[in-house]
């Protein structure tokens, strides 16, 4: 299975602008710029959509994992954080937050951390990433 997005950048890095288009046409020409990744502006970035593509990625991956126990989650809600730093060798990417709340009917704290520990471990855009994942998950009761 492929996925596939475009991507259209004109000009230079600091006054040019480009585009994103995905295959399922979700992204559509969505704009980004210098100004969306490192001021304010209107559009996206890569990084958001890194940290977008992740939580997604662990949302689904929690969701299989407590089923496979018995568990069926009534909701998962997944914040994602790329963290981007200046470092010498250029901006880089340095590090992942997952911030996980869901609501499991039945599920004990010990049998949701397994499943969220698995998850993170078993995503696939966590596995593509091999970055440092950190996580805090609530059960909400």
């Amino acid at each position: 299975m492929n996925r596939n997005a475009a991507a259209l950048w004109k000009g230079s890095l600091h006054e040019g602008e480009g585009t994103l288009t995905t295959e399922s046409g979700v992204l559509s020409k969505t704009q980004y710029s210098y100004r969306t990744r490192f001021a304010e502006g209107i559009g996206t970035n890569p990084d958001e959509l890194i940290a977008a593509s992740l939580g997604g990625c662990f949302s689904m991956a929690l969701s299989n994992e407590l089923g496979k126990s018995g568990l069926h989650p009534q909701r998962i809600e997944t914040i994602a954080t790329a963290t981007l730093e200046d470092l010498a060798e250029g901006w880089t990417v340095t590090h992942m937050q997952l911030d996980v709340h869901a609501e499991v009917p039945d599920a004990s704290q010990t049998s949701f951390m397994e499943a969220a520990l698995a998850a993170k471990t078993n995503c696939p855009i966590a596995r593509l990433l091999k970055a440092n994942i950190s996580m805090t998950a609530t059960l909400d009761l």
